[in-house]
């Protein structure tokens, strides 16, 4: 099968993001970067575009014209991928999807509850795919966490504590990435708990297959004048009696990216931490941990069903974002050819996206309320 052809709305010269989803998409020959309007400013756009081998007819100004060219080419590209700030995640996202493309977004959703409705109305009206890149979730462990808690080895689950703490932002920063994440008109209103508190909020019920129903949120903006929150404390009601917690944090001094996962039930718990993702922690009530290895004794047709490297080399946070581009791709050709659709393809979707949208919001308006619990229902 000829590799996809991708389209990338955003990340020029000096972005982060843009370069991790170009080097994801190549990992595994399913992707060719083809298109771009890769910046609001037309001279970096192009040459940004130029930097990245992009055919100068296919390098854009704008993403509306490329939305427009790109759906009238023979050869126009099968998805784009979006990779601005929030706050420029709907716009391109309803023009992609209105010009018959799919989407394939960087999260969180959108910057506001409006901005997501129009993505979720573009997106039902056209019925192209929309996926969304919590990366996390394409981690080898990850997935045989979530199938480990999906056959009952961990039995009921009981509590659920989900941390996510970086000290990046202990304080005042300027930098393009600390400057739109802490400004509420490019973020939206919430500041940690929108960029990192939706990776734990996803992560939490990804794994576990729970939904979420109420929280009660405590949010500060612990560094002087900064106009967002830059640490979350949550509680969580969830489906079936489960109770979790949630911390996100971007003042946690002396830590750089510490996602970490505890999920305990009436049969056995698991602790994951991304910061060594080729590990994770599995206790059988009575009995002595178990040390689960990716790949290693005891992995399940999850965990190795993305392998790509053997048991002892690491694998992590490209190969997690490549995981959920092969599986974007596998979910395209189904759609639009009929190909066969591998097993266990379960990536982020428009729902996970508009779920992270009602905790950012019920954190919001929680916290607002001094703690008061406040429903996740739409």
């Amino acid at each position: 099968m000829r590799p996809l052809r991708l389209g990338m709305v955003g990340g020029g010269q000096g972005a982060f993001i843009g370069g991790v989803h170009r080097i994801a998409s190549r990992i595994d020959a399913q992707w060719q970067l083809v298109a771009g309007a890769l910046s609001s400013d037309p001279a970096r756009a192009r040459a940004s575009a130029e930097e990245l081998g992009i055919a100068g007819d296919r390098a854009y100004d704008d993403f509306e014209t490329m939305a427009r060219a790109e759906a009238a080419r023979d050869d126009g590209i099968d998805a784009v991928a979006i990779v601005t700030p929030n706050h420029m995640h709907a716009a391109p996202a309803v023009a992609f999807l209105r010009a018959g493309i799919h989407v394939i977004c960087d999260k969180p959703l959108a910057a506001t509850a409006e901005q997501a409705a129009q993505i979720e109305a573009a997106q039902a009206e056209s019925g192209r795919l929309f996926i969304l890149t919590h990366n996390y979730t394409g981690y080898p462990l990850v997935r045989q966490a979530r199938e480990m808690v999906a056959r009952g080895d961990l039995g009921e689950i009981r509590v659920v504590h989900v941390e996510y703490v970086q000290d990046w932002l202990a304080e005042e920063v300027h930098n393009k990435q600390a400057e739109w994440r802490t400004d509420p008109a490019r973020s939206g209103a919430g500041g940690c708990v929108g960029d990192i508190g939706t990776h734990a909020f996803n992560l939490a019920s990804y794994v576990t297959g729970l939904s979420a129903q109420a929280l009660a949120a405590d949010l500060d903006a612990f560094v002087p004048g900064r106009p967002v929150d830059d640490n979350v404390h949550v509680m969580l009601r969830f489906e079936g009696g489960a109770k979790g917690m949630l911390w996100a944090s971007q003042v946690a001094t002396g830590n750089e990216n510490a996602l970490r996962l505890r999920v305990h039930g009436t049969k056995g718990g698991l602790d994951w931490a991304q910061e060594s993702p080729n590990v994770m922690t599995y206790t059988p009530l009575g009995a002595p941990k178990q040390i689960l290895t990716r790949g290693g004794a005891g992995a399940s047709a999850a965990g190795l069903r993305h392998l790509r490297v053997p048991p002892g080399h690491p694998e992590g946070y490209l190969e997690g974002f490549a995981t959920l581009y092969a599986e974007a791709a596998s979910l395209i050709r189904h759609a639009d050819t009929g190909a066969p659709l591998p097993e266990g393809v379960h990536t982020p979707d428009l729902s996970d996206g508009l779920a992270g949208m009602r905790f950012i919001a019920a954190c919001l308006a929680s916290s607002e309320a001094d703690g008061a619990w406040t429903s996740l229902a739409r």
